[in-house]
């Protein structure tokens, strides 16, 4: 049972069809507000969650469920980071509060969750393509329903959803209404030349002229009942003489559009959207609202600081940091802004890119330093790619930083227009390994697997901070071809980071530890759990070396050699997937190579893991510390060799 109190009209919604049948339209600006409430209520005092995006659209929600017969009605989510109003109408109201948290519910809309969650999502633009999967099934099956999908100004800048609306525009019958919620922000402010676009419609006075006489008679509609599209047509037909001057994208598209209108005033949406189920055929209404809005310290705040505050003070807005007692490490993403901007320095070559996370990768400090050298290129993954790989056509050293969970996205720009080219193309893999809350669609399980099945290509992880400048440093040295250096979310184990840079031989792995009974090979900062694990084990008498391979592809066959010469129980550690990982490299060296061990692989398993902290997931998917020790006790047996001679 909940600890927080919902308002007197919002505890009355256990469903949707409850707002439908209870309320009148002049109630819903309380339902909205006291939904609003509660989320400020729960989010600022369990943290971990995502805020401003569910602020900005809760009269959207609020209308959206009030006009459709949800879920009857297909309401489909982008990203879904703004779903939270969405997913308290809808039945989790009583669960909100172990959202995101190990065994509640999702952060993200997620099908095996809810009825309501049409469509599980995650990365962003996605909506409009799934949304009209449903509706042209639903059409074939002659079943009767509308389909709507919202997605933010952010999202419209992803390759997909423009390749969605581009299909949708040819279905001239199809039900699909695209709401557009435009509030020019992803997590960052919103870039490119569709954000230009937007606010100029937006602002335009040549639109803004007509607006009241459009919407007058958009609001006849209801009352022409057959005669709707015939209405419609002149309201398409007004709006395309008012843009003479300035032509309508989505008109070109053949989507009827309608807006801007004010996505805050709760009566007007529900007018609004109940002309437009009268209307058929692929429409947008383009919604103008405020990231973080109702909440007056976000609203008038740093909307990316407001994305994800953490635990914060509702009353006075102060978000509650921990300060420990002694110099804490810092987080990788903050060792690649910096170091970047140092190497950068010394090497005119050097850019960097990212697809719309400069907060999140940290590249925003090279953004300051050297604008002209560092791009935002908005939610574009796979442009991200092929842009980078045009800049080392002409002789620069681009730094690709992507998120491992969306890189996935460009996999074919990797293969087609880095590898197969052999450019020298950085890709900075951030948040690889399990990232913790935001759950499956977001872990970077899958970039050693994926990328070291590629040929031209080198893939690397850091075990510190140290190692993550040293590998930076020689991936930009000349002719280095494809490289990849992951890291996780986080924070890293050195204090003192700012160590010297110097060139790591690539392909070279390094032994940490000497050990007479069982051989560690590790990958990436997982390894300074397996160091105290190491360390945990000699005192229960099994002596373990350990070795920090540093590079899955090319992988260090001298140190293989050696192992497999000396050990017949090895076990392998990364923070990735096992199917296909670095154990997979190892055991592929094995069997090439003739030898013959006990090899147990730990990372993470042939499954979709869930949400829960990073520590939480280490344990479940059995590589925590104490899984390493428990895996080598039983590998070896308590009687294992007490020697504790260096061997090697």
């Amino acid at each position: 049972m909940s600890k927080y109190v919902a308002g007197p009209l919002l505890s009355q919604i256990e469903i949707p069809e409850d707002l439908r049948k209870k309320f009148n339209a002049d109630e819903l600006p309380q339902v909205a507000d006291e939904l609003r409430r509660y989320i400020v209520d729960v989010i600022s005092e369990i943290g971990n969650s995502h805020f401003g995006a569910s602020l900005g659209v809760i009269e959207l929600t609020v209308a959206i469920h009030y006009v459709y017969n949800t879920p009857i009605d297909q309401l489909v989510w982008d990203v879904g980071h703004q779903a939270y109003g969405h997913k308290i109408l809808t039945g989790r109201r009583e669960k909100f509060h172990t959202n995101r948290l190990k065994g509640g519910i999702s952060g993200f809309p997620k099908r095996s969750e809810s009825e309501y969650d049409t469509f599980g999502v995650g990365h962003s633009s996605t909506s409009i393509s799934g949304a009209l999967g449903m509706a042209v099934a639903n059409q074939f099956k002659n079943d009767k329903r509308h389909h709507i999908a919202v997605i933010g100004d952010g999202a419209l800048t992803g390759g997909l959803a423009f390749e969605g609306l581009n299909h949708a525009g040819s279905l001239d019958d199809t039900d699909l209404l695209v709401i557009l919620n435009d509030n020019c922000m992803s997590i960052d402010p919103n870039v490119g030349a569709l954000k230009e676009y937007l606010t100029d419609i937006t602002t335009s006075r040549t639109y803004n002229n007509i607006k009241d006489e459009v919407w007058s008679l958009l609001g006849k509609v209801s009352r022409f009942g057959p005669n709707a599209q015939s209405i419609a047509s002149k309201i398409s037909n007004a709006l395309k003489g008012s843009l003479l001057k300035q032509s309508n994208y989505f008109e070109s598209l053949n989507f009827r559009y309608f807006g801007p209108v004010d996505g805050h005033d709760v009566q007007g949406l529900v007018n609004v959207l109940k002309d437009l189920k009268d209307i058929p055929g692929p429409k947008i209404l383009h919604c103008v609202t405020v990231k973080g809005y109702g909440y007056e310290h976000s609203e008038k705040g740093n909307p990316t600081k407001w994305h994800a505050p953490g635990v914060f003070n509702k009353d006075t807005g102060e978000i509650v940091k921990v300060i420990p007692d002694s110099p804490q490490p810092p987080k990788f993403q903050d060792v690649f802004g910096h170091s970047i901007v140092e190497l950068a320095e010394k090497n005119k070559k050097i850019m960097g890119i990212t697809p719309a996370m400069p907060t999140g990768s940290s590249l925003n400090i090279m953004m300051e330093a050297m604008p002209d050298r560092a791009f935002d290129v908005g939610i574009a993954e796979q442009h991200a790619v092929t842009f980078s790989a045009g800049l080392a056509t002409q002789g620069m050293i681009p730094f690709c930083n992507i998120y491992s969970t969306f890189m996935q996205r460009a996999y074919d720009q990797v293969v087609h227009d880095v590898a197969l080219q052999n450019l020298n193309v950085v890709m900075c893999l951030d948040r690889a390994g399990v990232v913790g809350a935001d759950g499956a669609t977001h872990h970077g399980a899958y970039d050693i697997a994926y990328m070291r099945s590629i040929p031209n290509i080198v893939v690397s992880s850091p075990m510190d901070e140290s190692e993550l400048r040293n590998l930076m440093y020689t991936a930009q040295l000349d002719n280095q071809g494809p490289f990849v250096i992951r890291y996780p979310r986080g924070k890293g184990v050195m204090p003192k980071w700012k160590t010297p840079f110097k060139e790591v031989k690539v392909g070279t792995g390094r032994k940490l530890q000497n050990g007479a009974d069982i051989a560690f090979l590790t990958i990436g900062p997982i390894g300074n759990l397996t160091k105290k694990a190491v360390d945990q084990l000699r005192e229960e008498g099994v002596s373990a070396a350990h070795y920090d391979m540093r590079f899955a592809k090319p992988i260090d066959e001298t140190i293989l050699h050696e192992v497999f010469s000396k050990f017949d129980k090895v076990i392998t550690v990364e923070d990735g997937c096992t199917v296909g990982g670095m154990g997979s490299a190892i055991l592929e060296f094995m069997a090439d190579h003739k030898y013959s061990a006990q090899i147990t692989r730990l990372g993470i398993p042939d499954k979709f893991v869930h949400h829960g902290t990073q520590q939480e997931l280490y344990q479940e998917c059995g590589y925590d510390e104490k899984s390493q020790i428990q895996t080598a006790i039983e590998m070896v047996g308590r009687k294992a060799s007490s020697s504790q001679s260096n061997v090697g």
